[in-house]
């Protein structure tokens, strides 16, 4: 019996969406911010609600990334960003300081597949690096892309849904990824990566390495830049095909793991050049594209990669579940030098990371010593009890009246707050509060098509023969849609996914626009308030800065 859907329910008198506290949801597609591309707030109830059910899907498996492995090694900074010092950037003293080997632990896993799935997996794969600093963890958790499928943290659980299993079939089906996809023009740059060769690495070691989202450096002055950080393998980059990756499967379901752990122990130890992207710290009117995008790359030509320090793993854990399984990252985890940007997707996932781990590990999951600070960043806090409590005293080295003083302000001891820095970064934010969608999305369909037209004739074969076969097991709606998008990507890409999916292109062709997204390759001139256009006088004069 075919598992596709049929057109019955697909009308406008399907049910409304709503929270589970049973509130109509009107816009599932972006969380509140100031202004389009301001902060999102802590009042997102909607998205919290969202994300915190989602994060406890699963129990006590990962609800995505659970297939990995990991490996201990170090960091070292060279000191300088390109041909200048690092610290006229950045004050972070992981960055500045050279001499310095900084222990790091490095997990690798691919997104969809549960713990025992394949490692030829067509799958983005997780790059989640903890540096212990002397100035406390600081967590780069990004993927071998260095781009998303999606750029607002509200829609994370409605994606990964579509990827997963099917919860009646409990297969991945096409049709579901393609059906989220053709609705989220935004995916069209990350679906032309993974379902090209770049969507099976050889290995870990021969992958690249990405933070994805865009965060900021903060140097002594309180001057900010954006930043994309990234990892260079020196071992090359290694890509497999279908064939290649069902010939390995079909007698090895974790070559990977194989792969970098019998390195490690031959002294072959894998190694990495880390290198940043730097743009100025405003919105860029004159790219095509908003810098906060995490489905955009910033063109090399115009940002390139500048090298900042090596990373080398050359140990590998004593205990895969003590040190590998119970690991566990957050994209909130900075140190001072580094800051968050308003990247939507980076502001959910700070939430969402860290909540997950304390609800799949426990409260005191940095308690445990693969995710513990090293000595000299030792955290005391006033934080007490909970699950598995081991520190007795995390005051620390107070005196024995000390630990009484469980809170702060006091006048009898305990912990006091940190000195500022002489000069803080300060963002000036203003806007009406409101959800907004990016008004910049002529990059959805040209970033496609130039990475299109930058692979290489056998990426191009390999990746229309992939779409092909999966646009085949779809219903005919949703594979018309997708040729629309590829052809608006690329007149060739379009025409070459439709013969190899047995689509007629002028059919394609003639769909009207997704209804309320813009056409491809137009500019919407102003935001769009989603949530209503402000009361005629409602906008202010911002005060002067």
């Amino acid at each position: 019996m075919s598992s596709k859907p049929t057109s019955e329910g697909a009308g406008s008198e399907r049910p409304i969406l709503t929270t589970r506290q049973g509130h109509p949801v009107r816009d599932n597609q972006a969380l509140r911010s100031v202004g389009e591309r301001g902060p999102a707030t802590l009042e997102n109830y909607q998205f919290i609600e969202k994300i915190t059910h989602f994060d406890r899907e699963r129990i006590p498996e990962r609800v995505v990334h659970a297939r990995g492995t990991g490996a201990h090694g170090y960091f070292e900074a060279y000191g300088k960003i390109g041909d200048e010092p690092a610290a006229r950037y950045t004050r972070a003293r992981v960055l500045t300081e050279t001499g310095v080997r900084t222990p790091v632990f490095v997990r690798f896993s691919t997104v969809i597949g549960g713990k025992d799935s394949p490692e030829t997996a067509r799958d983005p794969r997780g790059f989640a690096v903890k540096l212990k600093t002397v100035d406390g963890n600081w967590d780069l958790v990004g993927n071998n892309l260095k781009i998303f499928f999606i750029r607002d943290a509200v829609k994370f659980p409605d994606m990964i849904h579509a990827f997963k299993p099917d919860p009646v079939t409990n297969r991945q089906e096409p049709w579901r990824f393609y059906d989220f996809v053709s609705n989220s023009p935004e995916a069209l740059h990350m679906v032309t990566w993974v379902k090209s060769p770049w969507g099976i690495p050889a290995s870990y070691r021969e992958m690249e390495g990405s933070g994805v989202n865009t965060y900021k450096l903060v140097n002594d002055e309180g001057i900010a830049h954006l930043v994309k950080f990234h990892w260079v393998p020196k071992q090359g980059v290694r890509n497999l095909t279908a064939a290649q990756a069902a010939e390995i499967q079909a007698n090895d379901t974790g070559h990977a793991t194989k792969d970098l752990y019998e390195a490690i122990e031959r002294g072959d130890f894998p190694e990495w050049e880390f290198c940043v992207q730097l743009m100025s710290d405003d919105d860029h009117p004159e790219l095509d594209f908003d810098p906060l995008d995490d489905t955009k790359r910033w063109p090399e030509d115009q940002f390139p990669l500048l090298p900042l320090g090596r990373m080398v793993l050359d140990r590998n854990p004593d205990n895969v579940f003590a040190e590998t399984e119970q690991s566990a990252f957050g994209t909130g985890v900075l140190v001072d030098g580094v800051d968050f940007s308003d990247d939507k997707m980076l502001q959910g996932r700070t939430l969402s990371y860290s909540d997950t781990q304390r609800y799949r590990v426990g409260p005191n999951y940095l308690q445990l010593p693969i995710n513990a600070p090293q000595e000299a960043a030792r955290p005391r806090t006033n934080q007490r009890d909970a699950q598995m409590a081991y520190y007795v005293d995390d005051a620390g080295n107070g005196g024995k009246l000390d630990r009484h003083i469980n809170y702060e302000p006091s006048s009898m001891g305990g912990l006091q707050e940190a000195p500022r820095p002489a000069r803080e970064y300060r963002q000036w934010v203003e806007g009406h509060l409101g959800r907004y969608q990016t008004s910049r999305t002529l990059d959805d369909y040209r970033q496609a098509g130039e990475r299109w037209r930058t692979f290489q004739d056998w990426e191009r074969d390999e990746l229309v023969k992939n779409l092909g076969d999966d646009l085949r097991q779809c219903p005919e709606p949703i594979a018309l849609r997708m040729v629309w998008h590829f052809w608006h990507c690329d007149a060739d890409y379009g025409r070459r996914v439709a013969e190899a999916a047995g689509i007629d292109l002028e059919r394609a062709r003639a769909l009207p626009p997704l209804a309320g997204k813009p056409a491809p390759n137009q500019h919407r001139p102003v935001p769009t308030y989603t949530d209503g256009e402000p009361e005629e006088g409602a906008r202010e004069e911002a005060p002067a800065k």
